[in-house]
């Protein structure tokens, strides 16, 4: 398919976190040029966020249970800030200046001020989804309200669990049973958070309120979430069909598919879009996988169409785009 124009993806860049080969990749979004810097510590890299108050990218370190600060500009190590055992998914928000680290043996969240860098609460999870095998997974946070979703997953029985968090409190507010491993989305418009069940073959929706469900859309193997900042659709991959239809565009106003496209490589995973929703970047996992692929919406459909895939690190787990 031929590029949209260059002047779209003028600036920025995807920044890729490699598991297996604990470093990480930065992706130039003009060209699509691939740096790959190391893990100081040899750390082992599981996800991004961006901070933009002091322009900071924070990724996970499981082998260190830290967090490890990057300067946005160079990438020069800045700082490491302290988690949990088993540091996993993580958001942050800048309205309310906090990243959530979820670290998944320890059954804790750790809460890190952005911009102090200081460790403002480790919260546990809920004792009785503990008891019964839960351990906190996916995490989210509202843009626009001091509300962060945390998933549970592991749990006894048919559900899995959606935890709602007061982002002030750290106290829990709601909850909501859900599919099976499930990963969270949202976006400023709507007030509803799409939650991707991969072993439920759907996509649970839920109001951001008090977590009331709404009807489940259909996709099968559905993990990965993502969506552009005007909200229009969501994203999400069929991780386990090796590439068939790996990639599902949803239309948030109807809550239906709109189309599925190919993935050039299996098992695709997470999702990172630009602000404008016109490039995507999927990560490809496995023990040796290190493919990145890339699609465009050269449209309003919101279908995307794949262009290219760029080689990063071994095992491409979490990304973000850092402006």
């Amino acid at each position: 398919a031929a590029l949209l124009t260059p002047s779209l993806f003028a600036k920025g860049k995807v920044v890729v976190a490699n598991r297996a080969s604990r470093d990480v990749s930065i992706i130039d979004v003009k060209t699509d040029e691939v740096t790959t810097i190391a893990m100081p510590d040899n750390g082992e890299s599981m996800y991004v966020v961006h901070s933009p108050a002091m322009n900071r990218v924070f990724v996970g370190d499981r082998a260190n249970s830290r967090v490890v600060v990057f300067d946005g500009a160079d990438f020069s190590v800045e700082s490491t800030v302290p988690a949990g055992n088993g540091v996993f998914h993580m958001w942050g928000s800048a309205a309310v200046s906090q990243l959530w680290v979820n670290n998944d043996i320890d059954n804790t969240i750790t809460v890190i001020d952005t911009i102090s860098l200081e460790v403002l609460a480790t919260i546990p999870l809920p004792a009785d989804l503990v008891a019964a095998g839960g351990k906190p997974h996916d995490v989210v946070l509202d843009q626009t309200a001091p509300d962060a979703f945390v998933t549970m997953l592991g749990i006894s029985g048919a559900n899995d669990y959606v935890i709602k968090y007061d982002a002030n409190s750290f106290e829990e507010t709601a909850r909501a049973a859900v599919g099976q491993d499930p990963h969270v989305s949202l976006s400023r418009q709507g007030n509803l958070l799409y939650v991707a069940c991969q072993n439920s073959n759907s996509v649970f929706v839920l109001n951001r309120d008090g977590l009331e469900a709404q009807a489940p859309i259909a996709v099968p193997a559905a993990h990965g979430a993502g969506m552009p900042l005007n909200g229009k659709v969501f994203y999400t991959t069929n991780i386990a069909n090796g590439g068939t239809d790996g990639l599902v565009a949803i239309d948030t106003r109807t809550n239906t598919v709109i189309d599925s496209v190919d993935t050039p490589f299996p098992v695709p995973h997470n999702i990172a879009l630009t602000p404008n929703g016109k490039k995507i970047y999927v990560t490809h996992s496995g023990g040796a996988a290190d493919k990145v692929s890339i699609f465009e919406v050269e449209d309003d459909s919101g279908v995307p169409t794949p262009v290219g895939d760029v080689t990063v690190g071994v095992n491409p787990f979490g990304l973000a785009y850092v402006p």
